[in-house]
Formats: structure tokens, C-alpha cells, sequence
């Protein structure tokens, strides 16, 4: 048969020597072709044996089973009818607008509010937040509503906030005064006088862009990374970084006086429980300073501020609203880019806290953008001094460094990893980039050190474009253990103290992960979380044992797992055809068989 024709587009072969061609085309049920579709099905089952999470799903129970089934229709259904732009009306959609599955977290949040899947995520038991700073974790309009009710509350700049580019840049910042300080100044005049304290209630009336609520929505705007700004990825990490450093040296101002942070940590500790949070390992950078009620000098030490830490968490936890919760503890955190000498007072500190509050001090580590301050391997020698200092006084304090937050490949800021590997870190706090590195894949493997991820926060913070493109998939592929975590909810957007956006979008985005998944990683949660000291030895079989150990750790996986079976009859019951539901549950399976 002659292979010669018109090829223009488009080709058409005449209706015989279609028919001719199409007879030798095998069927889809040709026995190779079935032999092919199996052995292909088994390679995929043989390579789902590697993953992190391949043993929680072989021992999930017929009921857990049955709730991943209902959740997994419940998202494919939510896939075909809300994200995806044929159901919507095209004239009321902004123009550009598009829908679909695992969209950028800041054009997807409204919608995802709104979904049936959203309520089951927002009702699971997720464990411990692992990856937390802790001034980033009251949303804002809450504690706008507590700083301008606070009597004595003040506003001050280095400069007249009289033009609208002073006001989207300048360092504002807030502290209390027992009277009344610059009677007659407005900061919104070009007269204001450097740093000169302005009665907040008064200055917040003579907001120039509409009083109390353009305050508001202004100051709102200065401490979130916005919407158009977390889209804007062509102006690169270092933009958005700028940004995201400005916003805590405002809220240090905020949060750090006694009778705001008393209402802040009960704000977090309750938005956090009812977000299915038992427990939360918070991380907090010492460069601010901590005011009690009534003072306008600062505490000489933090010895106060841990003094009301502590009882915060007693008190929440003996409350009715918080018995449930389980608590809370600190990781102190250094900063990075600082020089020797301000590290390692700042080191002293530490140590200095942990032997007055060993209940809530848990471990070390270093923050700030990995790119712009120093790496790991230049800052060995005060690491090593603290580690001395510890030995000597009888304490350890532990390291859980955040490592590897970068695009690098072979950069200092990726080789933090080998660092932070080989000092020892019990977790590793992002950890972007080490799915570029096999062979510490294998030593945290080994070495079975938990990655905190947190991908919405590396969306936000132009490290990738949107959850599809987030390395944690690969990391789960190759064995690693990880958990889901928020990092900086009210700066990057979230709004609440709570994972639920962040588990969302990982449910969503990651069809590999499911029910089951976000299961695992909430257990590996409870599993890493530091709710005790434990030396290294003591760490290591504590993590190994699992819910086999003797110890808090155990107790908590324990509770955790009926919290768990719990979830899923709850979804089974709400979501479920619950006839047969408990039909496929009664059935006899192989092993009863």
C-alpha cells in the first residue's frame, strides 16, 4: 500500500485504507496490552512502597479507609464544578481570572473558604505545629481592635508620616506612655517632630485617608505581604523579603506590652485548638523589648516575659475552652546576619532563660533570610561556644535550624543543609531545596530528622509559583518525614493561627497525598514535636518507638490516633452514604477470609 499523499492539513486517509489500517490497531484488551497496563500498575505500587507516609496507609482501618474514599470523591467533584471556569459566569469574572486546582494560595483563598472540603480539613486533627514564629501568629484584625482599645497607647516614626510615600515605608512603631505625649502634633504634619509619641487614639481620627478605618486597613497593609504582592514573583526574593523584615519591627512594638501579650497568647492558643492544634513547638527572635502593664521603661531581661508565657499556657490549658490543649514551648532564635559578638550575648540569654524556664525552652536556631546573612559554616564557632557554654551549665539545648529556605543549588544558603545535618539538627525547618541533594536525603533518612514545610509561605515568599510546583512531593516520594506547617500566618495571609489553608492546599494540589497523606504528615507532627527534654539517645528512641514508647511522646500519638478514627466516623456519618458505607465496612476483607 502506497504511504504517498496530500499532506496538507488537515491529512485524511480514504475511508478504505482507514478501514484497512484500523484492523491491524490491537484492542484495548489485547492480552499484551494487559500484561503491559499490569506490569505498569505494580511498577507504580513498588515505587509508592518508598513513601514516607506507605506505612500509616497500610495500617489505616477499614473506617479511616472509608473516609479517604468519600474525601478523595468530594475533591474530584469539587475540581469539576469550583475550580474551573465552567461554571462560571465569564462577564463577572475579573479579566485574566482563571480556576483550577492548586491556584495560588492568594487568589484561591476566598473560594477555598467556601468549599465543602474546607470544612472536613478545617475539622482534623492535626497534631503539633512545628514551624511557627511567634509574633507573626495573631491575625490582625484582632490585635488592631486590642492596640487601639489599650489606654496609653502612642504612635511614633523618625519621620512626619505627610505623604503617602512616607506612609507605605517609614519605620513606624507603638509603646505606651502614662500621659499624654505630643499635645498639639500631628505625625500626618509635615511638623512632626522625629520620634515624638502621639496619643494613638488621637492620631488615628486624624488619619488622613479616612479615619479609623483607613488606619486600619493602612496598617493592615503595612504588616501583610498583599495579595498583588505575594503574585508579584517577577520582582524576585529579595523584594518580597524586604518587605516581610519591615513588618516585625512593627509588631515587636505591638505585642510586647504585658497586657497586649496576655490577650495575644490566648488569641493564639484558642484560634490554634479550634483548628484541630493540640500543640505548637513556636519560634521567637529576642530583639525586642518586653514592657510590663503601666511601664514605659523596658524589662532590664525576658525573665518576665517568659513568667507570663508560662502562664498564659497554665491558664488556657485549666480553662474550659483549653483543657484540650495539650501546650506550648520555644525555640529561641538568633539572628543570623548579626556579628559575633550580638549573637553570642544573645546565646547567653538563652541559656541564661533556659535555666530559670527549662519547661519552655526547647531549642535553638537561627532566622532571617538565609540569602542575605550568614551561613552555618561561618557561624561554627559561636555555635560551638554555645554548645560549650550548655556542657557547662548543665543544660542542653538542642538545634532545629531552619536550612535550605533558598533557589540555590551549591549556594552557601543550600549547603546549610550539610550543616545543619551534620551539627545534629532535630528538624529542619523548611528545607526547599534538599530534594537537589541525594545523599543527605539518605542521612536524613538515617539520621530520621523531620523537614517542617511550609507551602504557603514558600509560595508567598517567591520560592515557587503556586503548591503545584513545591518540593514536598518529592521529598514524601523518597522516604522523607515531614510535616505541613504555617510559618507566618498574619504576615503572608492566612489570617488565623491554624494549618487548615496550608493542609488544604497540599490535599489539592498533590494528588499523590490524599486523606491518608495529610493523616501521615499531622502524625509525624505529634511524633517530632519537642514536648520534653530528651538528650540525643533519649530523642532518637523516643522518635523511633512511636506510639510503642514510654513516655509523653507516646501518650500524645496515642490520643492523637483516637482523635483520627474519630475524624474519619465523623466523615463517614456526614459526608458518606452511610448505608453503604457500613456495608463496605462489615465486609469481610482477605486477612478475615
Amino acid at each position: 500500500m502506497s504511504r504517498v499523499r496530500d499532506m496538507t492539513w488537515p491529512s485524511r486517509m480514504p475511508e478504505d485504507e482507514w478501514a484497512e489500517v484500523a484492523e491491524g490497531i490491537p484492542a484495548k484488551d489485547e492480552p499484551f496490552i494487559n500484561k503491559f497496563l499490569s506490569g505498569r500498575e505494580a511498577l507504580i505500587v513498588e515505587e509508592k512502597k518508598q513513601r514516607s507516609d506507605h506505612a500509616f496507609r497500610q495500617s489505616l482501618s477499614p473506617l479511616a479507609k472509608e473516609a479517604c474514599s468519600i474525601v478523595d470523591r468530594i475533591r474530584d467533584e469539587e475540581q469539576k464544578t469550583i475550580w474551573t471556569n465552567e461554571f462560571e459566569d465569564i462577564l463577572a469574572r475579573k479579566a485574566g481570572e482563571n480556576l483550577y486546582p492548586g491556584m495560588m494560595f492568594s487568589l484561591a483563598k476566598d473560594k477555598m473558604e467556601k468549599t465543602k472540603l474546607w470544612q472536613i480539613i478545617r475539622k482534623m486533627p492535626k497534631g503539633a505545629l512545628l514551624h511557627a514564629h511567634m509574633d507573626a501568629m495573631v491575625d490582625f484584625d484582632y490585635l488592631f481592635d486590642v492596640l487601639l482599645e489599650e489606654r496609653g497607647m502612642h504612635i511614633h516614626c523618625v519621620t512626619p508620616l505627610d505623604t503617602k510615600v512616607a506612609r507605605e515605608g517609614a519605620p513606624i512603631k507603638f509603646k505606651f506612655c502614662k500621659a499624654e505625649k505630643g499635645s498639639g502634633m500631628s505625625i500626618w504634619s509635615s511638623d512632626y517632630k522625629s520620634d515624638t509619641p502621639i496619643l494613638l487614639s488621637k492620631a488615628v481620627e486624624a488619619f488622613p485617608e479616612g479615619g479609623r478605618t483607613g488606619f486600619l486597613a493602612w496598617l493592615k497593609d503595612r504588616c501583610t505581604i498583599t495579595n498583588t504582592e505575594s503574585i508579584e514573583h517577577h520582582h524576585g526574593v529579595d523584594a518580597v523579603w524586604r518587605k516581610f523584615s519591615s513588618v516585625f519591627t512593627i509588631l515587636n512594638t505591638i505585642i510586647f506590652y504585658e497586657p497586649i501579650f496576655r490577650k495575644f497568647m490566648r488569641r493564639m492558643m484558642a484560634q490554634l485548638l479550634a483548628d484541630g492544634v493540640k500543640w505548637v513547638d513556636l519560634r521567637l527572635a529576642f530583639t525586642f523589648f518586653y514592657y510590663r502593664e503601666g511601664q514605659e521603661t523596658p524589662e532590664p531581661s525576658y525573665e518576665r516575659m517568659f513568667e507570663v508565657f508560662g502562664e498564659e499556657i497554665e491558664s488556657f490549658k485549666s480553662s474550659e475552652e483549653g483543657k484540650e490543649f495539650w501546650g506550648a514551648r520555644m525555640i529561641w532564635t538568633g539572628i543570623r546576619v548579626l556579628d559575633t559578638r550580638k549573637i553570642v550575648e544573645d546565646m547567653d540569654q538563652c541559656i541564661l532563660i533556659k535555666s530559670l524556664f527549662p519547661h519552655l525552652i526547647c531549642g535553638y536556631d537561627l532566622v532571617g533570610q538565609e540569602d542575605a546573612g550568614r551561613p552555618l559554616k561561618d557561624l561554627l564557632p559561636e555555635l560551638f561556644w554555645f554548645k560549650k557554654q550548655c556542657a557547662q551549665e548543665g543544660t542542653d539545648i538542642p538545634f532545629f535550624f531552619h536550612a535550605g529556605e533558598t533557589l540555590g543549588d551549591g549556594s552557601d544558603t543550600d549547603q546549610n543543609l550539610f550543616d545543619a545535618v551534620l551539627l545534629g539538627t532535630r528538624r529542619i525547618g523548611h528545607g526547599f531545596s534538599l530534594y537537589k541533594h541525594p545523599l543527605l536525603i539518605d542521612m536524613v533518612k538515617e539520621k530520621r530528622i523531620l523537614v517542617e514545610n511550609c507551602p504557603i509561605s514558600n509560595e508567598v515568599l517567591r520560592l515557587c509559583a503556586s503548591v503545584m510546583s513545591h518540593p514536598l512531593p518529592a521529598l514524601l516520594a523518597r522516604g522523607v518525614s515531614c510535616s505541613l506547617c504555617n510559618d507566618d500566618p498574619a504576615i503572608l495571609g492566612q489570617d488565623v493561627s491554624g494549618m487548615t489553608h496550608d493542609f488544604w492546599q497540599a490535599f489539592q494540589g498533590w494528588d499523590n497525598l490524599g486523606l491518608a497523606g495529610l493523616g501521615s504528615l499531622a502524625e509525624n507532627s505529634v511524633r517530632w514535636a519537642a514536648f520534653e527534654d530528651q538528650n540525643a539517645t533519649e530523642w532518637l528512641e523516643g522518635v523511633k518507638a512511636a506510639t510503642l514508647g514510654g513516655g509523653v511522646r507516646a501518650e500524645r500519638m496515642k490520643q492523637w490516633s483516637v482523635e483520627w478514627e474519630q475524624f474519619c466516623l465523623w466523615i463517614v456519618t456526614e459526608f458518606g452514604d452511610v448505608e453503604g458505607s457500613l456495608e463496605k465496612l462489615m465486609r469481610p476483607t482477605e486477612m478475615d477470609i
